[in-house]
């Protein structure tokens, strides 16, 4: 769906995007995660056909960015950290104007119209002026007229940006809706909100791009946690003849009289076949047992790895099917 080889971006002497290469397939929700300053708004510039690359191509649907840039706007809707509204209008005028501006006319523009307020629910907002609306429905606005036209590919940059707990989690709701019609790249630099509704993970540090990965396997781990009555070299000694334990090691402890223990296997995927026969090996041994379950790494760990570089930036390759 959308192929970016190599785009680099400058400004004088500052290289905001330094050779970043990915792929994106249909209906994917991509968080494009990143510190302020790291890229990211010059990175949708680009994707958006508003500012041109200064090296690499950008194709989406095998059309070229460089050739037709028209071509792939018509079929892209972009909402700014700041929706681009008219605070004078209602709601039905401004996305009435704005299908306007999309090429809409008559019965198609109506119905894209119904169709965009239903899936942001705005109907009892649709006579109201928009300097009268909350920020939450404020940015509903955004995100309807970037949906607008059915766009294949959504770009919304912070979306859920100074909206409250409420207002968020409805945001959340409305963007996992229009994953089922669009491909969904979200731009943020809170974490949460990428584990909240992304299937992947593009983390850009310093202009480059350091993660492109699943969530899913981003956050999963090698490790297992044990928690026991039993101590150490009990835990040891009972695991000493399963395969595929790299280490043992005490973690912080539960309660006074239950211990955690991390183990570390010595394969990523084998979770679920080695805990089985741990938990065998530790009942085996009469060694009590009150719970095993894998370590789960948290985005902002990772995160701050590759940003403070304590493990040292990565890029993991996938070949991702556009």
């Amino acid at each position: 769906m959308l192929e970016v080889s190599h785009i680099s971006r400058s400004y004088g002497r500052f290289r905001a995007v330094d050779d970043v290469s990915f792929r994106i397939g249909q209906g994917e929700i991509v968080g494009l995660l990143g510190h302020n300053g790291a890229g990211k708004t010059t990175i949708m510039k680009m994707l958006s056909g508003y500012i041109e690359t200064d090296d690499g191509s950008i194709r989406v649907d095998g059309i070229d960015m460089a050739s037709d840039a028209k071509a792939i706007q018509r079929n892209l809707g972009y909402l700014p950290e700041s929706p681009p509204v008219y605070p004078e209008m209602t709601v039905a005028e401004y996305l009435d104007y704005v299908g306007e501006l999309k090429g809409l006319e008559g019965a198609a523009r109506e119905a894209e119209i119904r169709r965009c307020i239903g899936v942001t629910d705005l109907a009892d907002r649709f006579d109201q002026r928009i300097h009268t609306l909350s920020r939450g429905y404020r940015q509903r606005v955004g995100v309807a007229q970037a949906l607008l036209g059915s766009p294949r590919l959504l770009i919304l940059d912070e979306p859920t940006n100074g909206l409250d707990p409420a207002q968020t989690e409805q945001m959340r709701d409305v963007i996992r809706r229009v994953a089922d019609e669009a491909t969904v790249i979200l731009s943020t630099h809170i974490m949460q909100e990428v584990e909240a509704v992304c299937d992947r993970v593009l983390l850009v540090h310093q202009g480059r791009l350091a993660v492109d990965e699943r969530l899913d396997r981003l956050t999963a781990s090698n490790v297992l946690i044990v928690e026991s009555t039993a101590g150490l070299e009990t835990v040891r000694a009972a695991l000493g003849k399963v395969a595929g334990i790299g280490r043992i090691e005490s973690a912080e402890p539960v309660a006074a009289e239950t211990s955690r223990y991390r183990i570390t296997l010595e394969a990523e995927d084998a979770t679920s076949s080695t805990g089985a026969a741990i938990a065998a090996a530790l009942v085996g041994a009469g060694a009590g047992l009150s719970a095993l379950y894998p370590e789960r790494r948290d985005l902002e760990t990772l995160f701050a790895e590759v940003t403070l570089g304590t493990t040292g930036a990565r890029q993991t390759e996938v070949d991702h099917a556009a």
